[in-house]
């Protein structure tokens, strides 16, 4: 063998090490994922809480087996033949037996693999066919969701009215979702519920999920939407049906009136605050913000930019920029006293 010949061999033989110990940490780094779930708060698609994302992930995990047993397979052909036939002393002088086909073999690596292709697009066509509902189910909750820059509207439009950036589920119970966009597209994603459907302007997109656990479960935009994508996160409460039928009933109410934070109510009214959102029972003019009749039921502000409490509100009020860089709320200049008296106000909006 000369030497341009053996170092490349060297070569060829030190790629499929590395190969081999990457996957190795693959499937290492999932395991402890897996393992190590219920530690962390983190969202991931690991460990699915509805349908689809536990068949989602059933579907991922077959094409992973399948693969994985094409790798062993092949690599444990690979290793037989290097051990098999490699040189021996003595010959150098021999020409090793010369194969000219086998008629068995490439029939069995012609069929087994248009097998294996045919089962998967089946597999594939019957899962795609079960996400890809248009029409939704008998007795499912129906809740509309436009995407904003930077926040999400949604309309529950079962109960008629309207939250923003948290949406709360009932538990065993299908809500199919009409994604809408705004602007620009977006996407809505949140791992353990389901998979990613983009919400793109003057189209209506679908998807329906189907929680099987109570609990809090993290989301975000996943498609580049502008400055603050990374600031438009999206949190899903799922609730036992008693629990989400007391969340409902109190979000349809209109919003409270508290006489000891009348001046800030009316500082709210009198400025362009008014043009952009909505309190239901004082003011309903505003369309391009978020819905502030509930405001202090969220655990948010600004989409997951910041806590949602008075100190937040007062220093959202004075410069939004300061939590959200480019957001399209405008600092509205009041003095320090209006301020801490509009912060006041929407404190009682619960």
């Amino acid at each position: 063998m000369g030497a341009g010949n053996f170092l490349n061999a060297q070569s060829q033989k030190k790629n499929r090490i590395r190969k081999l110990a990457f996957l190795v940490l693959a499937i290492l780094v999932w395991a402890s994922t897996s393992s190590a779930q219920d530690s962390f708060s983190q969202p991931s698609l690991l460990n699915p809480a509805a349908e689809p994302a536990a068949g989602i992930l059933d579907f991922g995990l077959l094409v992973i087996w399948i693969c994985l047993g094409i790798f062993i397979v092949v690599f444990g052909a690979l290793v037989f033949t290097l051990i098999q036939f490699r040189a021996k002393p003595g010959d150098e002088e021999k020409e090793p037996p010369q194969v000219y086909g086998s008629e068995q073999l490439e029939l069995a690596w012609t069929i087994i693999p248009i097998l294996i292709v045919i089962v998967l697009g089946l597999i594939t066509a019957g899962r795609i066919f079960v996400l890809q509902k248009t029409e939704p189910p008998p007795e499912s909750l129906a809740i509309r969701i436009v995407g904003h820059q930077w926040w999400w509207e949604l309309q529950y439009e079962d109960y008629d009215f309207i939250t923003a950036n948290e949406l709360h589920l009932p538990v065993n119970q299908v809500a199919f979702l009409d994604l809408e966009s705004q602007d620009v597209i977006h996407s809505f994603w949140v791992p353990q519920l389901s998979g990613k459907t983009d919400l793109v302007p003057n189209r209506v997109n679908h998807m329906w999920i189907e929680p099987h656990e109570t609990g809090l479960f993290v989301g975000q935009c996943a498609e580049y939407c502008g400055t603050q994508h990374a600031h438009m996160l999206l949190r899903v409460f799922v609730h036992t049906e008693e629990d989400f039928e007391k969340w409902v009933a109190d979000q349809k109410k209109e919003a409270r009136r508290v006489a000891s934070v009348q001046a800030g109510r009316e500082t709210f009214e009198q400025t362009a605050c008014i043009n952009c959102h909505t309190v239901r029972g004082v003011t309903e003019i505003g369309q391009f913000g978020p819905d502030l009749t509930h405001l202090m039921s969220r655990t948010t502000i600004g989409a997951g930019a910041a806590a949602n409490d008075r100190e937040n509100l007062i220093t959202w009020i004075t410069d939004p920029d300061h939590f959200k860089p480019g957001a399209r709320m405008p600092a509205m200049k009041l003095d320090e006293s209006e301020i801490r008296q509009v912060a006041d106000y929407l404190m009682t909006l619960k």
